[in-house]
């Protein structure tokens, strides 16, 4: 399924193939998303079978306006109305308890669903125009690195879907901050755009990271494995980057680098990706660099770290589940 460019008349038809139960590509500004609609189970059910998406992984669903919080929610505090006339529309999704109504699953057979308002005029539109909610997670096979483009969704995902619409590069680059208020106290549950700080200063209050030794917790991105690129990746602090990659290549292997702050000429066996050395330009281009590198069919992926501060925790989180340390 080739993308196609996402004017109003391209959208206004997404929408009503959502209505017939088909499965629509959509750019948000985190990543591209697979969206069905969220009320239809069986066209959620495509989804999972799309991506290849274990049943009992929850989806987000994506909502044109916070007051639709209360159609899909309940026992709503006051936290997520703060966090919403905050963060909404943007890279920030809520967890709380579901409505008996929605399907289970949307929720992955759980008691709690996660929603969110993206901040992409594209998304919005069709959502406006859909007037429910669309489950979508990322329009990528489950695991891979996720897709911040048009032509990613393409080449993942084929004709598995019904619509791509191209609304351009992605601007967050990765995944929306997820935070869990179904509880007593919040709960960071993937770090995102949206900083923890961002979110304490919001609500006022400290906010929890998960258990991760919890039986059950089961939310997006969770995984130990996770956003990875098909060609073995591997990650290595700065002190040790020229050690290994002159073992790497002095062993006629043939290495892809994603680099931080070193400098390397490109060299035979050797082909060097320069990031940018500030957080958010680094994010916006975290996955296509590792998919322009896993597309050059090399023996192995290098990620020089990057700084493990604040500023660099969702990055970070990305990284060390897309990849293996050294």
């Amino acid at each position: 399924m080739r993308p196609i460019r996402a004017s109003s008349v391209a959208i206004e038809r997404a929408a009503e193939l959502l209505k017939q139960g088909g499965l629509v590509a959509f750019p948000t500004e985190t990543v591209y998303g697979l969206g069905a609609d969220a009320s239809n189970a069986e066209a959620v059910k495509r989804i999972f079978s799309a991506k290849g998406r274990p049943a009992d992984h929850p989806l987000i669903v994506h909502l044109a306006y916070s007051h639709q919080l209360n159609d899909w929610a309940i026992d709503i505090p006051d936290a997520a109305f703060k966090l919403a006339q905050e963060f909404w529309p943007g890279p920030l999704a809520i967890i709380l308890k579901k409505q008996a109504y929605v399907p289970s699953v949307v929720t992955g057979g759980q008691s709690t669903i996660g929603l969110r308002v993206p901040n992409h005029p594209v998304a919005l539109y069709l959502l406006r125009l859909f007037g429910g909610g669309i489950a979508a997670p990322s329009a990528n096979r489950f695991c891979r690195i996720s897709p911040t483009c048009a032509d990613h969704v393409e080449e993942e995902l084929g004709d598995e879907v019904d619509m791509i619409l191209d609304g351009g590069n992605c601007q967050v680059g990765v995944e929306s901050t997820i935070i869990d208020l179904s509880g007593k106290r919040p709960i960071l549950i993937r770090p995102g755009h949206i900083s923890l700080e961002e979110l304490e200063t919001a609500l006022q209050t400290e906010v929890s990271f998960p258990d991760m030794n919890k039986p059950g917790l089961r939310a997006p991105g969770l995984l130990a494995v996770h956003y990875a690129p098909l060609t073995t990746a591997i990650r290595c602090n700065s002190a040790r980057l020229d050690e290994m990659l002159y073992e790497l290549t002095s062993e006629g292997k043939s290495v892809g680098v994603l680099l931080y702050q070193s400098m390397f000429a490109e060299i035979e066996n050797l082909h060097v990706i320069q990031a940018p050395l500030k957080a958010e330009p680094y994010a916006q281009m975290f996955y296509a660099a590792l998919r322009q590198l896993d597309h050059l069919n090399l023996d192995i992926i290098v990620v020089e770290q990057p700084p493990e501060n604040e500023d660099w925790r969702a990055i970070n989180d990305r990284l060390k589940k897309a990849t293996i340390p050294r």
